[in-house]
């Protein structure tokens, strides 16, 4: 029943896909670029809805680096510092934060929902699809299923100590680094288990990124919202 389930929405897709004459790019992506499409999708299927984070969990707290200059590409890439999530990823997000909470600790949104033409402009920057999706495939990010993300305590309302700061593309920042302080490895542990405990899979070369499975279920869209 799964398999067909998700064999019909991607029929539905498609003959959307068609009837809206959805452009393919130069890669050979269809990319949803307006909210017309955008709304026919979600009417098709309730759970390709975005969500705003911030509006959906209780508690979660943010620093998009892209709406400011604090990121490897040294430009604002956003003009809107809101945070969206497909509404299936968002419930399980939610549910990450709920364990934290009774641990004394938050989520910290660092990026979520990104646009693809902005995936482009980062591609230009750091060509190298270890750190910086390859817009000839798209992101999670893009599908709205990725999130970029570390943790607060809730005593101090500060970021917990992490391997590496955001966007560090050193090795410290990959999942096999064992940091000398038992402190950092402990935090990206509870994190990592965490997220993980609720379907999210994590990135080998970013302790920070994670992303859910089946993305590909999801599809690229470049809409600000």
């Amino acid at each position: 029943m799964r398999i067909f389930g998700i064999l019909t929405l991607l029929c539905a897709f498609l003959s959307q896909a068609s009837a809206q004459k959805i452009s393919v790019n130069k890669y050979g992506l269809a990319v949803l670029s307006t909210r017309q499409q955008y709304d026919q999708l979600i009417k098709a299927d309730s759970n390709q809805q975005l969500v705003n984070l911030e509006h959906y969990i209780p508690g979660i707290q943010k620093d998009v680096r892209y709406a400011t200059t604090n990121n490897f590409t040294k430009q604002k890439l956003y003009t809107k510092t809101d945070i969206y999530m497909r509404l299936p990823a968002a419930k399980a997000l939610k549910a990450v934060q709920e364990v934290l909470r009774r641990k004394g600790y938050g989520l910290l949104i660092y990026d979520a929902y990104r646009p693809y033409h902005v995936t482009e402009a980062m591609f230009k920057i750091v060509p190298n699809d270890l750190y910086a999706a390859d817009p000839r495939k798209g992101s999670g990010h893009n599908r709205g299923v990725a999130v970029d993300l570390s943790m607060v305590n809730l005593k101090t309302n500060k970021p917990v100590a992490m391997p590496t700061d955001f966007d560090d593309f050193t090795s410290k920042a990959h999942e096999n680094y064992n940091p000398a302080d038992p402190v950092v490895a402990a935090n990206r542990k509870l994190l990592r288990d965490t997220m993980k405990q609720f379907g999210f899979k994590g990135s080998t070369t970013e302790w920070w990124h994670y992303y859910l499975p089946d993305y590909k279920k999801y599809p690229l869209m470049d809409i600000f919202f």
